[in-house]
């Protein structure tokens, strides 16, 4: 590897600089304008582009400042390089977006040097190549986002979101520093390229622990169940800190992960953790959003649900396409979020076609047999094509093709319009296509520098089993919600699902609920 000195580091350099000059130019407009702000993630972004075209030309490089226990390591490789540009990209438009959102608050100034700093936060952490960077990094986003969270301090929610996660939060920090200390003690250093050379197959009690406690910090701060209330309070803050939270910060969990996947993939229990706990939250945040009103709180619960299936796909071992998912992720949340505001306007103007076709149950049936088999069958030209798939793609394929199996029974439906079908079949053949090219594409840019799945043993077969059942189940019901919805139970149930089953409540109440004390 390179001994260069990676160009991404000088982006979060450039970030924290322009931070600090806001700091001491506080107020509206005093030195730091929305568009100074704006100007300094262009030009973070412009450098990120520039350490991937070193990346390009000179190959993977690191530089590292003390060494063993206290090694800091900064690394570019393909992972950081995506992940730096991706992060640098949603940060410029959002600086870009909050300029217009927050001209003329009295504290603009304010806001945008803590976004700056929050922002080189984040891609200080997407360039760690040793556990202390990890933990600085992550102290730092945690810390730069509380802050946000609190820009308006007269409001009490505010102060119960911010509580929430920072208690959340920190306890992911401490999972982390945990894991650190037994990695340290176990192997004597903290270079994460160094600890993936030294690990072996045959784990001791503190590698176990080590591990398990990195997983432990990854699920806190990807807001999984049930520790997920504080993600769905979040509004309170201004509409960019929620873009940059669920286009970027929530994301910094799956990106722990794979960083230190060689480490993960070496536990088989952590993995099956990650498959169950993953698994569950993202059934949970699917159900959960399909019954809110509020267009931000749906995308919240969106974000709850997209974390657990990443969390699932790295569970898998399937690196690549959880890298993949947090970039596809990222772009799609951050629009969401700063498009939110003409939704309602959007939505009013579409043409509405008339009544929805309530499929029957043998068309929900003949809707998922159609799409499976489509799908066999383009799993077995790409395996012509390009090699056998792991059983793992082959599961998280089959869990998206019960998704696009929904809109096949609308098609099917028999008050159905013949272009309706025709739409719904030709969607279905793209989705599927689409999957397999994407997961192609991700294996070729990141493939070498992840492990491959691990084949699947006992534990993971089962896991596999009952995660698409799972997923098959939920879908087969939501086809079907037409036929029971205006049942009397059905009512009662909404309410309870709405409101998440009440379990934020009991966060709430660790808290002190509605009487968090408000900080000066």
């Amino acid at each position: 590897m390179s001994q260069l000195i990676p160009l991404t580091l000088l982006a979060p350099a450039l970030l924290l600089a322009a931070a600090l000059y806001a700091r001491v130019q506080t107020g509206r407009r005093q030195g730091l304008s929305g568009w100074y702000a704006e100007y300094a993630a262009l030009a973070a972004l412009f450098l990120s582009a520039i350490g991937l075209a070193q990346l390009l030309a000179f190959g993977p490089s690191q530089i590292a400042l003390f060494d063993g226990a206290f090694a800091l390591v900064i690394r570019l490789d393909a992972i950081s390089a995506a992940m730096t540009i991706l992060v640098a990209f949603v940060g410029w438009i959002v600086l870009r977006y909050s300029r217009t959102y927050l001209d003329g608050e009295p504290r603009e100034g304010s806001f945008h040097g803590l976004m700056l700093a929050t922002l080189a936060a984040v891609l200080f952490l997407a360039q760690s190549g040793s556990l202390p960077v990890l933990v600085i990094g992550f102290i730092g986003v945690g810390f730069g986002l509380r802050r946000l969270l609190l820009f308006y301090p007269e409001r009490a929610a505010a102060h119960r979101a911010a509580t929430k996660f920072a208690i959340v939060w920190h306890a992911g920090d401490v999972a982390l520093i945990l894991s650190s200390v037994l990695f340290i003690s176990a192997y004597g250093t903290a270079d994460l390229g160094a600890l993936v050379q030294a690990v072996k197959p045959e784990l001791s009690l503190t590698q176990h622990l080590a591990i398990a406690f990195l997983v432990a910090a990854a699920v806190l701060k990807t807001a999984t169940f049930p520790l997920h209330g504080w993600l769905t309070e979040v509004m309170e803050a201004p509409t960019p800190v929620s873009a940059l939270l669920h286009a970027g910060i929530i994301n910094a969990g799956g990106f722990l992960l794979i960083r230190t996947a060689e480490l993960v993939q070496a536990s088989p229990g952590s993995m099956g953790v990650l498959v169950a706990i993953g698994g569950l939250t993202a059934l949970f945040g699917a159900v959960v959003m399909l019954t809110q009103s509020a267009i931000k709180t749906a995308l919240a619960w969106s974000t709850i649900s997209q974390m657990g299936f990443m969390l699932l796909q790295c569970g898998l071992g399937l690196w690549p396409l959880a890298l993949l998912h947090i970039v596809a992720h990222s772009l799609y949340k951050a629009h969401a979020f700063l498009s939110s505001g003409g939704a309602i306007a959007a939505v009013a103007g579409v043409r509405k076609p008339g009544p929805i076709a309530v499929p029957s149950l043998a068309n929900v049936a003949k809707s998922f047999a159609i799409a499976l088999v489509l799908y066999g069958a383009l799993s077995l030209v790409f395996a012509l094509i390009a090699g056998p798939k792991s059983p793992q793609v082959l599961a998280i394929g089959t869990i998206l093709i019960f998704g696009v199996s929904y809109l096949v029974a609308q098609g099917l439906a028999d008050e159905a319009p013949s272009e309706l079908t025709y739409r719904t079949s030709v969607l279905a053949t793209v989705v599927a296509f689409a999957y397999f090219v994407f997961q192609q594409t991700s294996y070729m840019i990141w493939g070498s520098s992840l492990p491959a799945a691990p084949d699947p043993g006992t534990l993971e077969w089962a896991l596999i089993t009952l995660a698409v059942l799972s997923f098959g189940l939920v879908a087969f019901a939501q086809a079907l919600f037409p036929l029971w919805t205006h049942h009397p139970s059905t009512a009662g149930l909404r309410v309870h699902v709405a409101n998440g089953l009440y379990l934020n409540a009991l966060l709430d109440r660790f808290v002190g609920g509605y009487q968090v004390t408000k900080f000066k």
